[in-house]
């Protein structure tokens, strides 16, 4: 029969499309647990851009897809996802990039993403070949605190606080225990797929007062996790060129002087023993 007819054809076409339907998700990232994680995915499909509006993108636990993490139907999505999941990028840009906040112990995945198109029921795809496994950090990570150089004392003095994260949406608060926003500058950048890096650098003139004192860096994680890092100041003293120079100068002006005052003695004895010899002769 015609529908018979249909059935087979959408069948096939829709094979055929889903095999240049593509997705790519970042495989592994660290989630912090009561924070946020950011998973990057894109994909692909051949034919012409489709809009927002004809696109409905789904993520789901593994290849149940009855296990809904996140959908525009709030209704299918599972309890314990509710409000704290949604697709941040727009799917007509082909960026299905998904947000979970409030990370709880039982967000590991895997999580896969589905697209379907609105109106062609025979087109939904779901890529569970490209799926996100999160590893669950109880702990934040750890901070890295380095110095540029060697701290002397009324020399400028620069400090670089650092944290990896996988929560750009929220990016973790650095602060110092000491200097004001005109010596801070702060950098925020990915370093790979779905792993960013904050970074806050301090630049401070040292005291005197400040030699064996400490420098500490926290980091306040989406979630209020917090962790920090000393570095302790050992300050140098830098090269004073006049407490080296005067005693130079001080030495050679006694020198001369003993040189000079030994020169006239040295002479006055030599004329009294041509004396002495002269009269010995007589």
């Amino acid at each position: 029969s015609l529908y018979t007819f249909f059935f087979i054809y959408s069948s096939l076409f829709s094979s055929a499309v889903s095999d240049d339907w593509k997705a790519s998700v970042t495989k592994n990232l660290d989630a912090l647990v009561t924070s946020c994680v950011v998973v990057p995915c894109s994909f692909s499909h051949p034919g012409n851009p489709l809009p927002s509006s004809k696109l409905r993108g789904i993520w789901h636990i593994s290849n149940r897809r009855d296990k809904v993490i996140y959908s525009e139907d709030k209704s299918k999505i599972l309890d314990a996802y509710k409000d704290r999941t949604t697709i941040l990028g727009q799917l007509g840009q082909n960026d299905c990039t998904l947000e979970i906040t409030d990370v709880k112990d039982h967000d590991n995945g895997p999580f896969c993403f589905r697209i379907e198109i609105v109106g062609a029921e025979s087109q939904k795809f779901s890529f569970v070949e490209d799926c996100v496994d999160l590893k669950m950090q109880h702990s934040p990570p750890e901070i890295k605190l380095t110095q540029s150089r060697a701290a002397f004392e009324g020399k400028a003095f620069t400090a670089t606080c650092s944290v990896r994260h996988t929560c750009p949406s929220f990016r973790p608060k650095l602060s110092w225990s000491r200097g004001n926003a005109d010596q801070i500058f702060e950098k925020h950048e990915e370093i790979s797929p779905g792993i960013w890096v904050m970074e806050s650098v301090l630049t401070f003139v040292p005291e005197e007062k400040d030699d064996h004192s400490q420098l500490i860096c926290t980091a306040v994680f989406h979630g209020r996790q917090t962790t920090t890092k000393t570095l302790h100041l050992y300050l140098k003293r830098a090269a004073n060129y006049k407490n080296i120079i005067i005693p130079i100068v001080v030495l050679v002006v006694t020198a001369g002087v003993i040189g000079l005052v030994s020169g006239l003695i040295i002479k006055k004895y030599k004329y009294r023993i041509m004396e002495l010899q002269s009269q010995e002769g007589r």
